[in-house]
């Protein structure tokens, strides 16, 4: 079971895509999404709807983070492959998917996107339909 709306979003630091170190405090707002394999068809699906909504992101002020259980070469290829432009965080030790309570019993990442606000969980989509999930998650933004 993900965390819940109102817990405060446990920090992150690891690497994206490019072995970029990064560190998450969650200011301002962010929408954290979790996938359970790269270049899969439905990971993809949910990949290339954040890109191609991101500029809507961006105009609200909102970052973007993948998050899987691949490691930061597996990212990579799968950003340059699909033109993800925004950066993919690798677990592979699990230990973000284990802080968000997303780990399923396979060992990847469940298909859940948390809304944070300045280092509070604000929405969660627990059951994600990959395909537009994008378009779902401006709404919420708008709505909140």
């Amino acid at each position: 079971m993900a965390l819940a709306e109102g817990t405060i979003a446990p920090k992150i630091e690891t690497t994206d895509q490019d072995g970029k170190r990064v560190a998450l405090d969650f200011q301002g707002v962010t929408v954290l999404y979790f996938y359970p394999k790269d270049d899969t068809p439905s990971c993809t699906a949910e990949a290339c709807s954040f890109r191609d909504d991101l500029k809507e992101f961006e105009r609200r002020g909102v970052k973007v983070y993948g998050v899987s259980t691949d490691d930061a070469a597996s990212h990579k290829k799968f950003a340059q492959k699909f033109g993800l432009n925004f950066p993919l965080l690798a677990d592979p030790e699990k230990k973000i998917c284990r802080d968000y309570d997303v780990l399923n019993f396979l060992g990847f990442a469940q298909r859940v996107t948390f809304i944070i606000k300045d280092g509070v969980i604000k929405r969660v989509f627990p059951k994600v339909n990959p395909t537009g999930h994008s378009r779902e998650v401006l709404a919420a933004l708008d709505a909140l």
